[in-house]
């Protein structure tokens, strides 16, 4: 398999390319603020044929290219029935800064549009794209529909967990949109219920891996050891 990542923007959001191999069909994951020129390098050099832009969830640090990404390529973006709101206002259903103060923040490079042809996916649906059958989990918390990418892999199972899981850390949940609960719920069904072996590229931070967060992230202990309440 192919993946290639790369930090973008104020906020260092991780955007990836994946493929099965290059000179194949990929995909593009979270495009945030600054990702243009850097996808369209890999998909060059690697030959690949972008057939879509996958998105973990609606914020604006992970949103703000896939328009123009998305028209340039001729294809569509895809985000959880939850979160497909937040395409039409990514500003306002996620920032308190205004468009004048980002406009500013980003050197006029503001490229928050909402993208001509958007599709919707919804809990454990298997996205058959690429050749790369990427399984959908619903995982709630950070946004109402944020998710993670479950990737089959020859070596080891992959998880885009998008601002779900880091590396010594979870996504916040204090947010429009977030809920404390969800998040607890989401940590527990979808990652303390994976392989250890799963290789985690979240939209942050370096690549991990779920036994190491277990054993090591001092937020994912705690809601393991919390007392799980009604669902």
């Amino acid at each position: 398999m192919f993946i290639a990542g790369f930090p973008a923007g104020p906020w260092a959001t991780n955007c990836y390319v994946i493929a099965s191999e290059p000179g194949q069909p990929c995909v593009i994951v979270d495009p945030g603020q600054g990702t243009i020129d850097g996808v369209s390098e890999i998909v060059r050099e690697q030959h690949l044929l972008p057939v879509a832009v996958l998105l973990t969830h609606g914020h604006i640090d992970h949103v703000w290219s896939v328009a123009p990404l998305a028209a340039g390529f001729g294809i569509p973006a895809l985000i959880h029935a939850d979160d497909r709101y937040r395409l039409s206002d990514p500003i306002g259903t996620t920032s308190s800064m205004s468009r004048e103060q980002l406009f500013a923040m980003t050197k006029g490079a503001l490229e928050l549009t909402e993208p001509d042809d958007v599709r919707v996916f919804v809990d454990e649906e298997v996205l058959d794209l690429a050749g790369l059958g990427l399984r959908v989990q619903h995982a709630p918390g950070h946004t109402e529909g944020s998710v993670v990418f479950q990737v089959a892999d020859l070596h080891a199972p992959i998880m885009l967990s998008g601002d779900l899981l880091f590396a010594g850390s979870i996504g916040r949940s204090d947010l429009p949109g977030g809920d404390p609960l969800a998040m607890e719920l989401s940590l527990s069904r979808v990652v303390l219920g994976a392989d250890d072996a799963t290789v985690v590229l979240p939209g942050h931070g370096p690549q991990t891996t779920i036994g190491v967060e277990r054993a090591t992230n001092p937020y994912l202990a705690a809601h393991a050891e919390s007392p799980r309440r009604g669902m």
